[in-house]
C-alpha cells in the first residue's frame, strides 16, 4: 500500500518552487522573443541588402532606406566608416583618389571572426571572391574608379562601387560613402571638379527615403560652417539629417564650466530645438594594429571623453540630456536602430513596388520573346514588310492626287525653300526673277508639282532667241547659198533658231526634271507621317514596323532609286522631243498652217507668255502675286489688237526671199547687202504687180513694226550683232535673218512646251508613281533570297544580342521575384 500510495500520491511543490518556475518561464519567453526579433531584423536587413544589390546592378530606382555619408574633405568621414566596420582597410589613403560613391553593406555575422569583403561586379548582381588583405580593398576601389573615369572622360561619376563586408564585430548597416566636399581641385583635375562633386552629392542625397549623415569637425563653429548651408538646401528642417561633430576630443579641452559645454552641446540657435547632433572622437593613432586592438582603442576613446566631461569640467554636464548623443557607440546604436525602423516602415510600400516591378519585367520579357520570334520568322517579316511598302506607296499616290494631310503649314515648302533645299538654284540662262503664282504658299505633292511645271513655262517663255553676230550669219548664209538652195535666208534663220533652242532650252528641261524629282522625293517622309497618323489603329493588321530602322532605310533607298530612274527617263524623253522639234527634217519652222502666227512675234511670243501666266496655272491664292498680276494686266494689249496685225502670206514671203537671193548684183550674197537696190528703176509686170523697191519697202515696214514689238517685249533691248538698232539697214538680209530666227525660235519653244514636254513630264513622273511604284519597290526589296532579305532587319549578331538581353531580363526577373518572396515573408511576420 505504501508503495501504492507512494506511486499514486502526486508530489506537491512549495511556493518557492512555483516562483522559480515562473521566473524561468518569463526569462525563456523574453529570450525567445528577443531571438525572434533579432532574427526578423536580420532577415529584413538581408532582404534590403539583396534588393539594393539588384537595384545597383539593373539600374532600378527603388525607395530603399539608406544612409548617405556627407562631409568635407578631412572631416573624419573615412575614420567613421572604418570604426563602423570594426577594422581598417586604409580607405583614407584613397579618398582623394576616388571620385565614385561607395556603398558599404555591413552584415553582422557571428561566425565571421575575420572580415570577409566582396565587391559586386560592374553591371552585374553577382559578387566576386572574398578579399582578405585590407590593402587590396583600397587598391581595388582606386583601380575601379580610375578605369571608369578614363572610360567616361569625366572627373567624377555617380555610378557606385558596392562592397559587402561580413564580420562578427560590425552592425547590420548600409552606408553610401560620397566623395568629400572640396574648395579647390587637386593637381591634374579639372577646375570644375568641386562643383561636380557638390552636384553629384546633392543628387545622391535628394531622394526623401535616404538618411543624411553629415560630419563636421568640432573646430568649426556652427555660424561659419561651409557645408551646412548645402545640407540645408537638401533638407531644410534637418528632419532626415543626422549631424555628427567629429574630433570632439580637440574641442573638449576648451571647456572649463558646465554652462559652456552645455551650451555647445545644445547647438541652440543654429540647428533648431529638435535637432541633436552626435559628438564623436576616434583614435588618432594610424599605426598598424590588430583589429581587436583597433576596437579596444575606440572603446577607450569613448570612455576618455566621458571621463573628461564628468571630471575635467567644473560641474560636469547635463548627462541626462546629452549622454545619449556622446560617443561612437551611441552613434552606432542609433544608426542601426534608425535604419531598422525605416526598413520596417518602408516594407509595405517596398512590397507593392516590387510587385509592380515584377509585373513590368515579366511583360518586358514577353515582349522580348515576341521580338526574337518576329526577327526569326522570315515569313512573318515578309508579310508585314510588304504591307508597309504597299501602305507607303498608296500614301504617295494620295499626296500626288491632292491630299492635305499632314499639315502643309509644317511639311510644305515655298518656291524659295524648294530652290534652296534642292540645291538647284535659279533656272539656267534666265536672268529674270521667276515668281509663279502661289510661290509664297507652302505646298507639297501634286500642288507643288504643278507649281514647278508652271514655273518651268514662265522660265522658258522668258528666254528669246539670243543675238547672233554678223560673222555667224554670214557663215551660215554663204554655206546655204553655196548649196544652190533657193531658200537661203529662211534656211539660215531656221538653223540659227534650232541651234539656239538646243543650247538654251536643254538646260531648262534638265532643271525642270530635277526640280520635279525633288518634289517627289520629299513625299517619302510625308508618306511615313501619314502612315503613322492613319494606320495607328491598324497595327495588328499591318504590324508595328517602326523599330526596324534598316528596313526603312532600304525602303527609302529603293524609293529614291525609283525616282532617280524615272527622272532619267523623263530627261531622255524631253531631250528626244527637243531633238525632234529642232531637227532639220521638222516642219515646225515651215508649217504653212502656222506661218501667220510664226511670222508675227506679237501674236506668238508675247501672247504665249501671257497665256502661260494666265491660263496654265490661273488659280493664284497668294495676295502678293494677285496684286502683281493685276498691275501687269494694265500693259497687255487688247486681244483684238493682237489679231489686227496680219502677216503676209507664206507663199508671197517665200517668193520675195527667193527674188532677193536671185537679185544680188555680186556673185555671192552679203549680210549687209541691201535688198532694195538704190539705183534700180521700177519695173511692172504684165499683170501690174510691183516687184521693185516699193513692194519691198511695204514689207520691211511690217518688219520694222515687228522689231518694235519685240523691243517692247524685251524691255527695249533686242540686239542684232554689232552696232545699235539705229544703224540697221532696213532691207538687209542680216536683219531679216535675225527676225526670222526669233520667229522660228518662238515657234519651236511654243511647240516644245505646249505640245510635247508638259504632257511628257506629267505622264513620265506622276503615272509611274501611281501605278508602278509599289511593284518596283516590291521587286527591289522582296524579290531576293531570305538571307539578303533578313539583312534589312537583323544585323550580324543581332539575334545573339537579343538573346543576351533576354537572359539579363530573366536574371532580373529571378532576383526581383526572390526579393518579392522575401518581403512577403517579412510582411506576414510584421
Amino acid at each position: 500500500m505504501a508503495t501504492s500510495n507512494n506511486f499514486l500520491t502526486t508530489p506537491t511543490k512549495t511556493p518557492s518552487d512555483r516562483s522559480n518556475r515562473k521566473h524561468h518561464q518569463h526569462t525563456n519567453l523574453n529570450d525567445s522573443s528577443s531571438t525572434r526579433v533579432a532574427s526578423l531584423s536580420k532577415s529584413r536587413f538581408e532582404a534590403y541588402n539583396r534588393l539594393q544589390a539588384a537595384a545597383v546592378a539593373f539600374g532600378e530606382k527603388l525607395p530603399i532606406p539608406e544612409i548617405v555619408a556627407l562631409g568635407g574633405q578631412s572631416d573624419g568621414k573615412s575614420s567613421l566608416l572604418e570604426a563602423l566596420l570594426g577594422f581598417r582597410f586604409n580607405v583614407r589613403e584613397v579618398e582623394m583618389g576616388t571620385r565614385r560613391p561607395l556603398i558599404l553593406q555591413m552584415v553582422h555575422d557571428p561566425t565571421a571572426l575575420e572580415p570577409r569583403c566582396r565587391f559586386q561586379d560592374e553591371d552585374s548582381e553577382e559578387y566576386g571572391n572574398p578579399i582578405v588583405l585590407a590593402s587590396a580593398i583600397a587598391d581595388l576601389i582606386k583601380s575601379r574608379t580610375e578605369a571608369l573615369l578614363r572610360e567616361t572622360h569625366t572627373a567624377v561619376s555617380s555610378k557606385p562601387i558596392v562592397m559587402r563586408a561580413e564580420y562578427a564585430h560590425c552592425p547590420n548597416l548600409t552606408i553610401i560613402d560620397t566623395p568629400g566636399f572640396v574648395l579647390k581641385a587637386k593637381k591634374g583635375e579639372p577646375e570644375n571638379t568641386p562643383d561636380e562633386i557638390l552636384s553629384m552629392v546633392k543628387s545622391l542625397a535628394s531622394p526623401p527615403h535616404r538618411i543624411l549623415l553629415f560630419l563636421q569637425q568640432s573646430s568649426v563653429e556652427w555660424c561659419s560652417s561651409l557645408w551646412l548651408d548645402a545640407i540645408r538646401e537638401i533638407d531644410p528642417t534637418f528632419r532626415r539629417t543626422v549631424i555628427v561633430v567629429s574630433k570632439f576630443d580637440n574641442r573638449i579641452k576648451e571647456f572649463t564650466d558646465r554652462w559652456e559645454v552645455d551650451r555647445y552641446l545644445s547647438a541652440s540657435g543654429y540647428l533648431g530645438d529638435n535637432t541633436h547632433p552626435f559628438f564623436v572622437a576616434l583614435p588618432k593613432d594610424r599605426t598598424t594594429v590588430s583589429n581587436d586592438e583597433f576596437r579596444r582603442q575606440i572603446s577607450q576613446v569613448d570612455s576618455e571623453i566621458l571621463r573628461q566631461l564628468r571630471e575635467g569640467i567644473k560641474g560636469g554636464f547635463d548627462e541626462e540630456k546629452y549622454r545619449p548623443f556622446i560617443g561612437f557607440s551611441s552613434l552606432r546604436d542609433y544608426l542601426e536602430t534608425e535604419l531598422q525602423k525605416r526598413y520596417k516602415e518602408a516594407a509595405p510600400a517596398t512590397l507593392a513596388l516590387l510587385e509592380q516591378r515584377c509585373s513590368e519585367v515579366t511583360a518586358d520579357l514577353a515582349q522580348m520573346d515576341l521580338k526574337i520570334q518576329a526577327n526569326s520568322d522570315i515569313s512573318h517579316l515578309r508579310r508585314f514588310a510588304m504591307l508597309r511598302a504597299d501602305s507607303i506607296s498608296n500614301h504617295v499616290g494620295a499626296l500626288i492626287d491632292g491630299a492635305a494631310d499632314p499639315a502643309p503649314e509644317q511639311w510644305g515648302r515655298t518656291t524659295v525653300e524648294e530652290r534652296l533645299e534642292s540645291g538647284i538654284g535659279s533656272w539656267p540662262g534666265v536672268t529674270a526673277d521667276i515668281r509663279p503664282p502661289n510661290a509664297t504658299l507652302r505646298l507639297y505633292g501634286g500642288a507643288a508639282f504643278e507649281r514647278v511645271m508652271h514655273e518651268f513655262r514662265c522660265a522658258t517663255y522668258s528666254i528669246e532667241c539670243p543675238s547672233v553676230s554678223r560673222e555667224k550669219v554670214a557663215n551660215i548664209l554663204l554655206a546655204h547659198a553655196g548649196r544652190g538652195a533657193g531658200r537661203g535666208v529662211t534656211e539660215a534663220a531656221a538653223e540659227i533658231a534650232r541651234a539656239a533652242a538646243r543650247s538654251w532650252l536643254a538646260p531648262l528641261l534638265d532643271t525642270a526634271c530635277d526640280r520635279l524629282a525633288f518634289v517627289l522625293k520629299n513625299l517619302f517622309d510625308l508618306a511615313l507621317e501619314r502612315n503613322r497618323n492613319h494606320d495607328s489603329d491598324d497595327e495588328k493588321n499591318t504590324g508595328n514596323m517602326d523599330g526596324y530602322i534598316g528596313f526603312h532605310a532600304a525602303l527609302r533607298h529603293s524609293y529614291n532609286c525609283f525616282i532617280k530612274e524615272i527622272t532619267k527617263q523623263c530627261k531622255q524623253l524631253a531631250r528626244h522631243h527637243l531633238d525632234s522639234v529642232t531637227s532639220p527634217y521638222s516642219h515646225v519652222c515651215y508649217d504653212n498652217n502656222d506661218s501667220q502666227s510664226s511670222f508675227a512675234p506679237n501674236s506668238s511670243s508675247i501672247f504665249k507668255i501671257e497665256q502661260a501666266s494666265s491660263c496654265s496655272f490661273s488659280l493664284d491664292l497668294s495676295a502678293t502675286m494677285r496684286d502683281e498680276t493685276m498691275r501687269d494686266q494694265e500693259n497687255i494689249p487688247p486681244e483684238k489688237n493682237a489679231h489686227q496685225t496680219t502677216p503676209p502670206k507664206g507663199n508671197e514671203g517665200s517668193r520675195d526671199v527667193l527674188r532677193e537671193s536671185q537679185m544680188t548684183v555680186p556673185e555671192t550674197p552679203s549680210p549687209d547687202q541691201p535688198n532694195d537696190m538704190a539705183g534700180k528703176k521700177e519695173h511692172r509686170s504684165g499683170n501690174g504687180m510691183e516687184i521693185g523697191p516699193r513692194k519691198r519697202q511695204s514689207r520691211m515696214n511690217g518688219i520694222s513694226k515687228t522689231v518694235d514689238l519685240l523691243r517692247v517685249h524685251n524691255g527695249g533691248v533686242f540686239s542684232f550683232g554689232s552696232g545699235d538698232n539705229n544703224g540697221l539697214k532696213s532691207g538687209s538680209a542680216y536683219t531679216e535673218i535675225c527676225l526670222l530666227a526669233a520667229q522660228h525660235f518662238a515657234r519651236i519653244r511654243e511647240v516644245l512646251v505646249e505640245r510635247s514636254v508638259s504632257s511628257t513630264l506629267n505622264s513620265g513622273f506622276l503615272t509611274p508613281c501611281r501605278d508602278r511604284l509599289v511593284v518596283a519597290v516590291g521587286l527591289d526589296l522582296f524579290a531576293v533570297s531570305d538571307e539578303k532579305f533578313m539583312d534589312m532587319f537583323v544585323a550580324p549578331g543581332a539575334i545573339d544580342i537579343l538573346q543576351n538581353e533576354r537572359q539579363s531580363l530573366q536574371k532580373r526577373q529571378k532576383i526581383l521575384q526572390l526579393c518579392l518572396n522575401e518581403f512577403k515573408t517579412i510582411a506576414r511576420a510584421l
